[in-house]
């Protein structure tokens, strides 16, 4: 027997997949132009910096494809960023170990966030970020937005940013730190990246307050 569906649920088969540009739009209509998203790249690796990146995207030219990076094949990431780095405004920043481990993971990916704001050619009317928490000091109204950057187009253009600006420094990383894998796993906890820790020991890009780094008292 054939199963009926309401008009209403037919309408969820029509919903296009993949973030949209519904949030910039909206906030178009109260005033707030430009919206920029941001978000970051490797809260929770080993080793390395986080990346932080902002993006004010060009209404009239948005490469198609924006998803969630960790959505996309590292091809398509390389491709998407480098559409991204032509049609709209760009800034990246990062917070190295030393700034991790003096403060904590948290605090230096937002502080990354701000000063990625900060940096863009641009000031936003409004910050779309994605996660729980909205960088202090932005200078403009932000939004928090949980899975944002499956949600806006703006949050998934930083993340490629981000992302593929992250894993390129850690790609060259290998080159200055060799054994370690880097290029390979970009500083994530993996089986490999433990064993070597445990035979070379840490170098000076290791995060000594993530476990199992860390010597508690």
């Amino acid at each position: 027997m054939a199963k009926s569906i309401s008009s209403d649920s037919r309408l969820l088969f029509a919903l296009p997949e993949g973030p949209d540009f519904a949030m910039e739009i909206a906030a178009r209509k109260r005033g707030l132009w430009p919206v920029a998203g941001t978000d970051e790249a490797g809260r929770g690796p080993l080793a390395g910096p986080v990346v932080a990146a902002a993006v004010i995207l060009d209404p009239d030219n948005i490469p198609e494809g924006l998803n969630d990076s960790k959505q996309l094949t590292a091809a398509r990431r390389e491709a998407l960023f480098t559409l991204i780095l032509q049609s709209a405004f760009v800034s990246i920043a990062s917070s190295g170990s030393r700034r991790i481990d003096g403060t904590d993971i948290r605090k230096a990916s937002l502080d990354a966030m701000r000063r990625a704001v900060a940096g863009l050619e641009i000031a936003p009317k409004l910050v779309l970020t994605d996660g729980r928490d909205v960088p202090p000091g932005l200078g403009c109204e932000g939004r928090a937005v949980v899975k944002g950057d499956a949600l806006s187009v703006s949050i998934a253009a930083a993340s490629i940013v981000a992302k593929v600006t992250r894993d390129r420094m850690m790609a060259r990383a290998e080159n200055t730190f060799p054994g370690y894998g880097f290029a390979v796993h970009a500083g994530y906890a993996t089986q490999v990246h433990r064993t070597a820790i445990q035979t070379l020991g840490p170098c000076r890009l290791h995060r000594m307050s993530f476990r199992p780094l860390r010597r508690d008292d």
